[in-house]
């Protein structure tokens, strides 16, 4: 009843207003979670990233192969000592303001990002020292020290140009009405409703432009998610469930993308970032340790998603080049747990405050983490959260475990330096080492896999097994399903919706 009730009542919806008018150019993508401020210089969920991608173009792109490839810029060159990178912009690139977007608006924008308070963005371009302007369409990056992921960097939010009009002017409400550069412009938001994108007329690849309007749709139930779709009421949806793959193929005028995610799936501990953390998972790193023996990914990848999931121990999954197998998937070891948790000294069953979002598959893993943890002398009290809300808990410290995910970047540094290296904003856990610090910023200056990588595993050495904080738990297929109905939609292991392209039948 809960689920014909929650449909029908969201077929109405979609039959009311303006803004939900089933016509042939208007795409509804039901989405997981309401995304978090729509300011790039300050989102930071994956669902944000999804909308930006309609919205706000970047100076770079990636293909399916993951190669770097141009957007709002033409070409970049870096200096024989790695310490400058010279940037070529398109020629003609308007902002939804009208605003051009030239190298004044470059410059405005990555300083936006480096200095803008509260700017998630600071450190991924903190080796940036300065930007400089060449000509009205070429900007020079003047760097502290050689930085190899900056190009990569500028592959996301990062190189999200914003109109230096409209950012001015709306201040840290900017958010609120987006102006960027991409292939359409933002209409309204209705949180936890509706956001409302419409075609930009004078977009600089408007001949690859074919629907007129996209609908975001947040839609936390899965299950309703899908039945939608079925239905016709919505005609693409992302993180479709790994238990519904073989329902979507067998479903006529359905189909799935799939790529394994650049990110993971972990468990994030609080071990300095509060006081909470001196009295839970931050009391020892035995007890971290005996936490992270007390769960079988390869049971959990089974039970909750069919073993459809790549189990995994690191900040990149276990088919990438930058995977280090030196650090193999452990087994499960519970009498192991149980002897670290004496060791260290700790009264069991100890309770641990465990923050999950409110999503039904979230869930699901956090129930099975929940019973093996108990066998190990570990009582998780799972508590459901609003996605946005948790975010917020965990910035703050109200937490002792949180069950949250990285989407994943290119370059590993995109995994792994704002979640580890001291005070910064992704380092929700608190951890904090000098050592790791120097690691870490070494790998940044190095340029080639076979230099960086040697360094990433001196520093997995004192991260994994729950001593930086996180405990990496599993590798999701990015499941985007959509209407047959819908052309040239190709999936890229970001797991972005690129809308450039797409058309209807």
């Amino acid at each position: 009843m809960r689920f014909k009730l929650m449909a029908g009542l969201f077929a109405a919806a979609l039959m009311s207003g303006t803004a939900f008018a089933q016509t042939p150019s208007t795409l509804r993508i039901g989405l997981a979670e309401d995304p978090d401020v729509l300011d790039p210089t300050l989102g930071r969920t994956y669902v944000g990233r999804i909308v930006f991608s309609s919205i706000c173009d970047k100076l770079f792109d990636i293909d399916d192969k993951l190669n770097i490839i141009p957007q709002l810029a033409l070409s970049q060159e870096a200096s024989a000592d790695g310490k400058e990178v010279t940037i070529k912009l398109r020629p003609g690139v308007k902002f939804h303001d009208g605003e051009a977007m030239d190298a004044e608006a470059v410059k405005f924008s990555l300083e936006r990002h480096m200095n803008f308070q509260g700017s998630f963005r600071k450190p991924e371009l903190s080796a940036v020292d300065r930007v400089e302007i060449i000509d009205p369409l070429t900007v020079k990056l003047v760097l502290k020290n050689p930085f190899s992921p900056l190009i990569a960097q500028l592959t996301d939010r990062a190189g999200m140009m914003v109109s230096p009009k409209a950012a001015k002017e709306g201040g840290d409400k900017f958010g609120l009405k987006p102006v960027c550069a991409g292939p359409y412009k933002f209409v309204e938001r209705v949180q936890q409703d509706r956001i409302v994108v419409e075609k930009f007329a004078d977009y600089w690849d408007k001949a690859n432009v074919f629907i007129d309007r996209i609908v975001y749709l947040p839609i936390t139930d899965s299950t309703v998610r899908l039945a939608n779709l079925k239905s016709g009421q919505l005609d693409l949806i992302e993180r479709a469930l790994a238990t519904d793959i073989k329902d979507i193929k067998a479903t006529r005028n359905i189909k799935l993308a799939t790529a394994l995610e650049l990110g993971y799936q972990g468990l994030t501990m609080n071990i300095a970032k509060s006081d909470a953390g001196k009295v839970g998972l931050g009391l020892d790193p035995r007890v971290r340790e005996a936490l992270d023996l007390s769960i079988d990914r390869k049971a959990l990848n089974d039970v909750v998603f069919n073993g459809e999931f790549v189990p995994g121990n690191q900040w990149v999954n276990p088919e990438n080049p930058w995977y280090m197998k030196n650090f193999p998937v452990k087994g499960r070891d519970v009498a192991k747990a149980k002897k670290l948790m004496a060791d260290a000294g700790v009264k069991t069953p100890l309770t641990i405050d465990f923050m999950v979002p409110n999503n039904p598959e979230t869930r699901q893993v956090a129930e099975v983490i929940q019973s093996m943890a108990a066998e190990a002398g570990f009582d998780m009290k799972i508590r459901i959260t609003e996605f946005a809300t948790s975010l917020q808990q965990a910035e703050q410290g109200n937490y002792q475990a949180y069950l949250i995910s990285w989407s994943g970047r290119t370059d590993p540094d995109g995994n792994i330096y704002s979640f580890a290296a001291c005070k910064q904003p992704l380092n929700y856990s608190g951890f904090c080492e000098a050592d790791v610090d120097a690691l870490l910023s070494e790998t940044r200056a190095l340029s080639g896999m076979e230099k960086r990588k040697p360094v990433y595993e001196k520093a997995a050495a004192k991260l994994l097994d729950g001593r930086g904080g996180i405990l990496y738990l599993y590798h999701r297929k990015v499941l985007i399903a959509h209407t047959d109905r819908l052309e040239g939609f190709t999936q890229r292991p970001d797991g972005l919706v690129r809308v450039v392209g797409l058309k209807y039948k």
